[in-house]
């Protein structure tokens, strides 16, 4: 029998692996994004566009407890998408 901490570590590991499928899914439009940006000589940093996704991602989320510790998800999943572009640009 399972014990609170085994199943949550659990259920951690399942939700992991299903965010493993979502970055790689993210990360192919991240790169369609790069290829277009490259395209039409747009930099890689559009503040506007960050400003305008935590914003609505933040109604989305609809819980204030977490809204700080997801804004820190995201600028983290913002970062790797800008430094993934950086690296296809060069």
């Amino acid at each position: 029998m399972k014990n609170e901490l085994e199943e949550a570590r659990e259920k951690i590991n399942e939700i992991d692996r299903k965010m493993i499928d979502l970055f790689k899914e993210r990360m192919d439009a991240v790169l369609k994004v790069a290829r277009y940006k490259k395209e039409n000589g747009l930099p890689i940093l559009d503040r506007q566009r960050e400003e305008i996704l935590l914003e609505k991602n933040l109604k989305w989320l609809g819980d204030e407890s977490l809204a700080k510790y997801y804004k820190i998800f995201l600028e983290g999943v913002l970062a790797s998408s800008k430094s993934y572009q950086e690296d296809f640009l060069q």
